[in-house]
């Protein structure tokens, strides 16, 4: 059944009233077919529109075959008039993003001969894959050249060329087409066959910004955004970049500086607390040097920290280390060795007695005790460990 494209006639109306000519369902749900609608049905690599049909919600629109299926959260009965409305505000992100594409994948075609390969509308980000490489400071200036084109505000001019007149155009199209197609000019930017739906005026899209540019395949995935879209994404990162301006008590511009010089000082008091730290594994070494089998309670050691100190003791002791840090709260982090030794009975022994769980090699253990404090010590004391 034939349905009316009054999207192509005049890609800026919201409501109209349909005959209902089909009602179905399928494996998407329930649909009905109209004698004519506003509704974009998805294809081109733009999304479909949403909307009412009356009071029921339109989900997505789809071809099949010659078709144009409308799906519906709920069903309507063939041969009523409804009033359709669509969503305007997504209807024209999508034109503005649809748009912004089209004249950013035209210049870069004009000004380097890359192609555009793969093309993705998200909700989140425009994707462009490219059949070249761009560095950075090619894709800032493609994103100048682009807005300067916007704000110039050229007229868009969408027509169907004769067979014979195509062969003269040089458009832009990954595939080899017949039969009727429809171009979509933005002049002296872009000129492609496209059957999605753009602006009448090129100064409607307002802005276009490239997110980000990295090597994909053989060539160039960009990530973009146009209009509001843009205007949103912008308005969110200075927003952010000011509050840490704020934070840092400096100018918004002199962010990146600022924090640089906060991570070379995080850097140089890492490597104070490096020094610290050493030097007090060193301290519990010296405490324990030659006592043999030792028992030492450390306090807020985090478990490779265990490991530094108790390797550090083990250097001194002459015996077996078990070295602990925790609480009776929260149970205990442990770590047990012996140069050149076997500690693997005294750690299954001592998992069992403390209700702990871990292991290793034979000379060296880590793990977790749930037992108390006093506990410990008992078990220890009764193997003639010293304690520290």
């Amino acid at each position: 059944m034939e349905t009316k494209r009054l999207f192509y006639e005049d890609v800026y109306q919201k409501e109209f009233e349909a005959k209902v000519l089909l009602s179905g369902k399928d494996e998407r749900g329930y649909y009905v077919v109209l004698d004519q609608t506003a509704f974009y049905p998805e294809g081109g690599g733009q999304p479909s529109d949403r909307g009412v049909l009356g009071t029921v919600q339109v989900e997505d629109v789809q071809y099949e075959g010659e078709e144009i299926r409308h799906y519906i959260k709920e069903p309507l009965e063939e041969g009523i008039t409804v009033a359709g409305r669509i969503d305007w505000q997504r209807r024209f992100d999508l034109m503005q993003q649809h748009s912004g594409e089209h004249i950013v994948s035209g210049m870069i075609h004009e000004k380097y001969g890359y192609d555009n390969v793969g093309f993705h509308m998200g909700e989140e980000f425009i994707i462009i894959d490219l059949s070249g490489m761009l560095e950075k400071e090619q894709v800032e200036e493609i994103e100048k050249l682009v807005n300067a084109y916007i704000w110039s505000d050229n007229n868009t001019h969408v027509f169907c060329p004769s067979e014979d007149e195509r062969k003269t155009l040089p458009y832009r199209s990954k595939k080899e087409l017949t039969g009727e197609v429809r171009l979509v000019e933005f002049p002296g930017a872009d000129l492609c066959a496209c059957c999605g739906l753009h602006v009448e005026h090129a100064g409607e899209i307002g802005l276009v910004k490239l997110i980000s540019s990295r090597k994909f395949r053989d060539g160039v995935r960009i990530e973009m955004l146009s209009g509001r879209r843009a205007l949103e994404y912008l308005n969110v990162h200075c927003r952010e970049n000011t509050r840490v301006a704020v934070d840092l008590s400096v100018k918004p511009e002199e962010t990146h500086a600022a924090v640089a010089h906060l991570q070379e000082e995080i850097f140089q008091l890492k490597g104070k607390i490096l020094q610290l730290q050493n030097e007090k594994y060193e301290m519990w070494a010296k405490q324990c040097q030659c006592k043999g089998n030792v028992l030492v309670f450390a306090d807020h050691l985090e478990a490779a920290e265990i490991r530094k100190c108790a390797d550090a003791i083990l250097n001194e002791c002459g015996g077996i280390c078990a070295l602990l840090s925790g609480d009776d709260e929260n149970g205990y982090k442990y770590a047990v060795g012996e140069r050149e030794g076997d500690v693997r009975p005294l750690i299954k022994e001592m998992n069992t007695v403390l209700s702990g769980r871990g292991g290793g090699k034979p000379f060296f253990a880590q793990g977790s005790l749930q037992g108390k404090r006093e506990d410990i010590i008992n078990f220890f004391h009764d193997k003639r460990f010293e304690i520290i």
